[in-house]
């Protein structure tokens, strides 16, 4: 018998952090909250560090190093002995966050050697975590459900889509993004759009509701990995824009290429 890559285990240490971490999320978010900056000039709140806590508490439980947006990440000659490593952001679209736009999620991302192998991306507004492997395939349900995967809740395989439907950041997008947003609209014609914060957009890609995410603008490892890993499951793929190449993580430099997350049967 073929040796899994993944835990049931793993998967519910994942749930369980995230719906943790949600709880204490809304609650911060429906008060007042001070906004502070990092050394790189972006906003933290207080979310963003209880949120982290939480979830590094429960996945610490599976003996796999942690990565997370807001702790200082150990050493590249430390991470990359590692076979498996967790890579988190515990706050996905603070801006949206503090904004109050509901725009925001958590991001949980398991990588072996490299590869992002499954992802959870939960969004407490909407109170649904979305998550996937190729292992297992992709499962889309809400926080009240505790038999998730099986069949109910399953994601399809994506199709092709007669309208296209590009999805972009709503507080980062860029010249060089609009150029390929103009390439795509000369192949498949005029698309429609969704205008969206964080991470979430990797819902609306796997779920089937856009085909096409052109990020020409700064990432990190832990704002993209879950969602390739999810995205990947149900036939979608996250290419490097310089030599379209699946994007890889516990690198040295853990800033993503430029990239582009599309259907793999549409091309630009």
């Amino acid at each position: 018998m073929k040796k899994k890559n993944i835990q049931i285990d793993w998967i519910k240490a994942a749930v369980t952090a995230a719906k943790e971490a949600s709880e204490a999320i809304l609650k911060i978010y429906d008060t007042g909250f001070e906004v502070d900056l990092k050394a790189d000039q972006s906003p933290v709140t207080v979310a963003d560090k209880t949120s982290s806590q939480i979830i590094s508490k429960h996945l610490s439980k599976t003996n796999i190093q942690i990565i997370s947006e807001e702790e200082e990440a150990a050493s590249y000659t430390e991470r990359q002995k590692q076979e498996y490593i967790w890579i988190i952001d515990p706050l996905d679209g603070t801006k949206e966050f503090i904004a109050k736009n509901g725009e925001f999620c958590i991001c949980i991302a398991l990588v072996k050697n490299g590869n992002p192998i499954f992802g959870l991306i939960a969004a407490p507004i909407e109170q649904t975590i979305l998550l996937g492997g190729k292992e297992i395939g992709a499962y889309y349900f809400n926080y009240q459900t505790t038999d998730f995967l099986v069949d109910d809740y399953k994601v399809p395989q994506l199709s092709i889509n007669t309208q296209k439907t590009i999805a972009y950041s709503r507080s980062h997008f860029s010249n060089k993004a609009q150029q390929v947003i103009d390439a795509i609209t000369e192949k498949h014609g005029m698309p429609q759009f969704i205008k969206k914060g964080s991470a979430l957009k990797f819902i609306d890609l796997t779920l089937g509701k856009a085909d096409f995410y052109p990020r020409l603008a700064p990432t990190m490892e832990w704002d993209i990995a879950a969602g390739q890993a999810i995205y990947e499951s149900v036939g979608g793929e996250v290419l490097d824009f310089t030599n379209f190449e699946p994007l890889k993580y516990n690198k040295e430099d853990l800033y993503n290429p430029f990239f582009i997350a599309k259907n793999k049967e549409l091309n630009i």
